[in-house]
């Protein structure tokens, strides 16, 4: 089974009025992971202030908005809710599961720090992002969307095809004057035809891949509790790259940002290539046998590699 490398839970909140306190991992920074998001300039699923990250967190029919902010005091997060109203203690339990997800809190990095000490590119990363978590996309169809959204387009239009679908389709949240948005669901895109997506300037492609996604999660043949009960990451990736769309890259895209299997390893992808050839000297590109070689010892945490090494680009 897919080790996890999940350390003892910490409490999960302690409330302090209109916020909640989160207890957080000896290897992780507030400031690396803030960094991290605000690199995303046209970011349209949060925004910053003041290093405050804002945010309407999905929870069923509700999107509360809150502030998600370093607690330096007792070195944790802290989670302020925004608006005239409190939600019910179960939607405050659904964002603080939501956040503990986004920022991979339960994970213990110990191991993947032991490991990068001893391997050349890894030292250099963990040195230069210390405390840099796997931030996450734990909705299962918008992490499958990105993954189709960035199919061969350099990053910034991807951003830009993002936004325009979720200004198009998404749920828009207002609060304290300022406008939020939240992805859309299955059942948003899934009764669309392709031609209702074909002015955000996609692809005919992608229009159909998404709403084929979107139809197998809202139908329930397709969902993250399907994929996270499967037993074996290979099968898992099998099962992603049978769905019309998704390659082998996309796939395991989802299994490191989504269903966060450390193995996951997007071998071909090209960021990973870059780094790599950045941080060697290197006036070309590795090939994937050499790839493969550098990443021998990094069995068990590809994909916190292969997002560390991203970081050096993004």
């Amino acid at each position: 089974m897919e080790q996890t490398m999940r350390q003892a839970a910490e409490p999960e909140a302690r409330k302090d009025g209109p916020s909640l306190r989160l207890a957080v991992p000896e290897l992780f920074s507030f400031g690396e992971n803030y960094r991290y998001l605000a690199n995303a300039s046209n970011e349209c699923l949060y925004r910053f202030h003041e290093g405050s990250i804002y945010k309407a967190v999905p929870v069923g029919t509700q999107a509360p908005v809150v502030e998600i902010r370093e607690d330096p005091i007792e070195r944790g997060i802290r989670i302020r809710f925004l608006g005239d109203a409190l939600p019910s203690p179960a939607v405050q339990a659904e964002v603080v599961r939501y956040v503990r997800e986004w920022f991979d809190l339960d994970r213990d990095l110990a191991p993947f720090y032991r490991l990068a000490r001893t391997d050349a590119l890894l030292d250099r990363a963990v040195t230069a992002f210390h405390g840099l978590r796997n931030m996450g996309i734990p909705d299962l169809f918008e992490a499958i969307s990105w993954g189709i959204l960035g199919q061969q387009i350099n990053l910034a239009f991807a951003y830009t095809l993002k936004r325009r679908l979720v200004e198009r389709f998404g749920r828009r949240v207002v609060c304290e004057g300022e406008t939020y948005w939240t992805f859309p669901t299955p059942q948003d895109i899934a009764g669309l035809s392709e031609a209702d997506l074909s002015d955000l300037r996609m692809t005919v492609k992608k229009c159909e891949y998404l709403v084929g996604v979107a139809q197998l999660l809202a139908d329930g043949r397709l969902s993250r509790e399907l994929l996270l009960g499967t037993d074996d990451l290979r099968k898992v990736e099998k099962l992603l790259v049978g769905v019309r769309g998704i390659g082998p890259w996309t796939a395991n895209y989802v299994l490191m940002r989504c269903l966060r299997m450390p193995s996951a390893f997007p071998v071909d992808d090209v960021g990973l290539h870059n780094a790599i050839k950045m941080l060697n000297g290197m006036e070309r590109k590795p090939t994937k046998p050499e790839i493969l070689a550098l990443s021998a010892g990094w069995t068990g945490w590809e994909s916190y590699a292969t997002f560390y090494l991203w970081r050096f680009l993004y």
